[in-house]
């Protein structure tokens, strides 16, 4: 198995706990030996409950704002298929009481329908720059009474000024508040008096299951309040992504086959109740266009950065200090291959060999994985890292420091 980059290990959301808010004062770096009951909890987190992290070689990651580069899939990209063999029985499910039940949601006829004219008037165009074709974006009404409006930080880059087209054709002039390349979310505001602002609702990323409708809202080559539909294909998708491409991050993504295309980018991924699940950020594609792989930040990411920007707090990504690669056979986990020297995984006494296998909590399944739920975290945030170590169980606690 491959070793991942060396991980900055830095982080992003759907099921990461998050812990927003100024540095904490919780106990300093270090180890010990974990509880009865943390012992209890890691052996009764077993198993992924979201769709497998893909494996291989992957189609070229193409960001969904007009004028971005397209870029060709690897030769030899694995291909899908079904397995062979006879059906397997399988054992009764017994749903877990301790995890927030969220039930299927009764629908109309028409769900998609409803959908549209629920939250399309909360979906805008966002145009940047006067050449028709270049600088075309989406975004989704976030706070209607102060004017913000959230989309990537992609469409916005470079810019401090954009056009902002409502639902009902009004032109509003917007300002650029700020944006995260990290998570490719960005904060654009417009005065509030100027239109009547419809704010969306977003759903808890914790609610969004696989195989639940999902349907894309957006302004695909500037069609403004295009509306198409799909399904949840996979949650806590890592892929690289933010706004640089040359440069880019591990982040953790919902996945739909949703038809989105370049210009969707800051839009949004609805369910069926017409609740903002994600923000389309990007595609892979071997055409150009949709091939039924895109890729949505998670809502709860959405809100988090978003609400960073808006009240000037810092913006900088957490930093542990690994290298590791997946676990094998009984070592479910994170496997450590390489602690640099003074770094916060350092302080917190992590070694060559050990095995983690949870962050404050979650489990963790890989390295891009872990690295992706550092990087939502913030320099000077506690976090415990949950490790196996031969045969015992020991909590780490470690500061993170700034990526970079």
């Amino acid at each position: 198995m491959l070793l991942a980059c060396l991980v900055l290990v830095a982080g992003t959301t759907l099921g990461v706990v998050v812990f927003d808010g100024p540095a904490n004062t919780d106990p300093g770096p270090g180890l010990r030996p974990a509880s009865e009951a943390e012992i209890a909890a890691v052996g009764g987190s077993e198993g992924r409950v979201s769709g497998e992290q893909p494996t291989g070689d992957q189609p070229a990651v193409e960001q969904l704002a007009t004028g971005d580069t397209h870029v060709e899939e690897p030769d030899g990209a694995g291909q899908g298929g079904f397995a062979d063999g006879p059906a397997v029985a399988l054992p009764e499910q017994v749903p877990d009481t301790t995890v927030p039940q969220h039930p299927a949601p009764v629908v109309s006829e028409e769900p998609v329908v409803a959908v549209a004219e629920a939250l399309s008037p909360s979906v805008v165009l966002v145009e940047v720059g006067d050449q028709f074709g270049f600088g075309l974006g989406s975004g989704i009404v976030w706070d209607a009474v102060n004017g913000y409006v959230v989309t990537n930080q992609h469409v916005v880059e470079d810019s401090e000024t954009v056009t902002v087209t409502l639902s009902d054709g009004t032109s509003l002039d917007g300002e650029v508040v700020g944006g995260s390349s990290g998570h490719d979310v960005a904060v654009v505001r417009v005065d509030p008096a100027g239109a009547e602002l419809v704010a969306a609702t977003f759903a808890p990323a914790s609610s969004v299951r696989v195989g639940q409708l999902a349907v894309a809202i957006g302004s695909p080559l500037g069609l403004t309040g295009t509306v198409t539909a799909g399904i949840v294909s996979a949650v806590r998708i890592q892929v690289q992504g933010g706004a640089d491409p040359n440069a880019p991050v591990p982040v953790e993504m919902i996945q739909t086959d949703a038809a989105i295309n370049r210009g969707n980018s800051g839009g949004a991924l609805a369910d069926s109740h017409g609740r903002v699940i994600g923000m389309n950020t990007m595609i892979q594609t071997n055409t150009g266009g949709s091939i039924g792989l895109g890729f949505a930040v998670p809502s709860d990411t959405v809100d988090l950065i978003a609400t960073r920007i808006v009240n000037g707090e810092s913006l900088e990504l957490g930093y542990l200090g690994i290298s590791g690669q997946g676990g094998e056979g009984d070592d479910v986990g994170v496997v450590v291959v390489e602690v640099l020297p003074g770094s916060p995984a350092d302080e917190a006494g992590l070694e060559v060999g050990d095995v983690i296998v949870s962050l404050g909590g979650e489990p963790m399944y890989d390295i891009t994985e872990l690295s992706a739920a550092i990087k939502l975290r913030r320099p000077g945030e506690t976090v415990e890292l949950t490790v196996k170590r031969g045969g015992d169980l020991y909590i780490a606690t470690a500061v993170l420091d700034p990526l970079g």
